[in-house]
């Protein structure tokens, strides 16, 4: 199958987007048809539905392996299948691809996937079987790389996007889970796994494929009453948010532009699968793990009862302190980690979730707004014991680095001749631009010279930190561990990136999913 990239350089697609082929597809026929009946989407009654909360992935018995592994390896067996799954009760089945934990409960829902929950120093292996439909309709690529996004992984295991396996294959994705000494750099985290396959990521996450990833640590045990850990929320009060947006047909199919390789926006706001749900609350702490499953999105939330949320954690873990700030600004790929204390709220109250970024095309937010969407509601609904506390320091502070800087380079994200390119080249596998050896600290100026766009940009293989942005030292929210570094137009950060885990070769890419296909991505092999 041709991709959008073949095409372009093949000229079938015209300068400024239009297409000589049809753009619109559909999830269950793949039948192309005009734009117009694309959008809007129908009118869907908001808070019709409760949020579903993804299923924790069971081990399986240990199973037949060439994988070199520790003996206390935990084992797990995963379908990649499609399926029907309904996103609204006034729709009908859509069709979905998505992950199917075969050890989990029967009936549950495809996406998002169960939710992995690892310990440090318990090692994973993780069967992921593709059965897919070779000859399948609609959107999306059949073959599978699975991309477990934030993780410490060889580079046989972090999804290379060119090393997929097909319809009726399996592969093994292990992850070692290691300590390191005095590091707390990736405990009490937040990853998540989504397809990775070269030129149709974007289409194969929109069909469904992904899910969350939870780290935890003697530090972070997950558990509020252990005198041992932090005794944040947990247990039924620590609940994972994927937002993201969807576009329909009028009868109720999802709908893709296959050739808008700028950024999709859906105009329909789901979390975890549902538009619009809404979440019964007990009158206490809860820590939400908000995540950006969106392709191009950006998400500024807020609440609608002026309430601040705590933030404690990104992406690589707790920040030293908590902050209490009054909205969430999230790129595509971002992971925020917040405390929402509801103990003060009257019985029946009703608090809405909404995002007040207004984005019309996949360049980039525009404005924020005072009114937003709403994207789901909260409803008090009794008490409940709360033993859970925030405490004042989550962390210990950063010690001065004994890595010095070996190397220092600069990585522009740019568009070329209508593509998205990295230092001015499109993806090429046989392309490395960066060799840092083993245990090598470099450091990154990165940036934004496309014109405006906006780029969320993830750097797999390596731990980064933002040391300046646009000149500026990191707000408090940036400051800790980081995968992602989002770009505004014209944007330019510094970034300090440890090459700490395997040898071997690793990509880095925009996270606005499109651009990504579109070939802005790059290769860097540790040595």
């Amino acid at each position: 199958m041709l991709s959008r990239r073949d095409l372009l350089r093949a000229g079938l697609i015209a300068s400024g987007g239009s297409l000589l082929l049809p753009r619109w597809a559909r999830a269950d026929a793949g039948a192309a048809f005009n734009a117009a009946v694309a959008f809007p989407s129908p009118y869907l009654r908001p808070f019709a539905q409760e949020l579903p909360i993804p299923a924790v992935a069971r081990p399986a018995a240990p199973f037949a392996t060439l994988r070199n592994i520790a003996p206390n390896t935990a084992f797990y067996e995963i379908r990649v299948r499609e399926g029907q799954q309904r996103y609204h009760p006034d729709l009908p089945p859509s069709t979905v691809w998505g992950y199917e934990d075969v050890n989990g409960p029967a009936g549950a829902r495809l996406s998002p996937g169960p939710t992995f929950v690892s310990r440090e120093g318990t090692p994973m292996l993780v069967r992921f079987r593709n059965e897919l439909p070779r000859l399948h309709t609609g959107f999306g690529m059949p073959n599978l790389a699975v991309h477990r996004h934030g993780g410490d992984q060889a580079p046989e295991d972090d999804g290379h996007p060119e090393e997929f396996f097909r319809p009726g294959e399996s592969k093994d994705y292990y992850y070692p889970e290691f300590i390191y000494p005095g590091d707390a750099r990736q405990t009490q985290s937040l990853l998540w796994y989504h397809d990775h396959v070269v030129d149709f990521t974007a289409q194969n996450v929109y069909r469904g494929l992904a899910g969350f990833f939870l780290r935890q640590s003697d530090r972070e045990p997950g558990d509020e009453n252990d005198p041992r850990g932090l005794r944040l929320p947990s247990g039924p009060y620590e609940i994972g948010l994927a937002f993201q947006d969807r576009l329909f047909a009028p009868d109720g199919q999802l709908v893709y532009d296959s050739f808008d390789h700028n950024g999709f926006l859906g105009d329909t706001y789901m979390v975890n699968g549902a538009v619009q749900p809404f979440l019964r609350v007990k009158r206490r702490k809860y820590r939400f793990r908000f995540l950006c499953g969106s392709n191009a999105r950006y998400y500024q939330m807020y609440m609608s009862s002026g309430q601040p949320f705590i933030q404690i954690g990104t992406e690589g873990g707790l920040l030293e302190r908590p902050i209490a700030r009054d909205s969430i600004y999230m790129a595509p790929g971002e992971r925020y980690d917040v405390i929402i204390d509801f103990s003060n709220y009257a019985q029946g109250t009703e608090i809405v979730l909404e995002n007040r970024l207004e984005q019309k095309t996949g360049r980039g937010p525009d404005r924020v707004i005072p009114f937003g969407t709403p994207i789901m509601k909260f409803i008090v609904d009794g008490t409940a014991p709360d033993n859970s506390v925030i405490p004042a320091q989550l962390r210990p502070a950063f010690e001065p680095d004994p890595f010095p800087p070996t190397v220092r380079r600069v990585v522009e994200f740019t568009r070329s001749k209508g593509a998205w390119t990295v230092n001015g080249e499109l993806w090429d596998p046989n392309r490395i631009i960066a060799q840092p050896r083993l245990n090598d600290v470099e450091i990154w100026t990165i940036r934004n010279s496309s014109g405006g766009w906006a780029h969320p940009i993830h750097v797999h293989g390596g731990h980064s930190q933002i040391l300046s942005k646009n000149g500026a030292p990191p707000a408090p929210w940036d400051a800790g561990i980081r995968d992602m570094v989002n770009l505004n137009g014209n944007d330019q950060a510094e970034v300090r990136i440890h090459f700490r885990s395997f040898r071997g070769k690793y990509v880095f890419h925009c996270h606005n999913v499109e651009h990504e296909d579109m070939a802005m991505m790059s290769q860097l092999e540790i040595i």
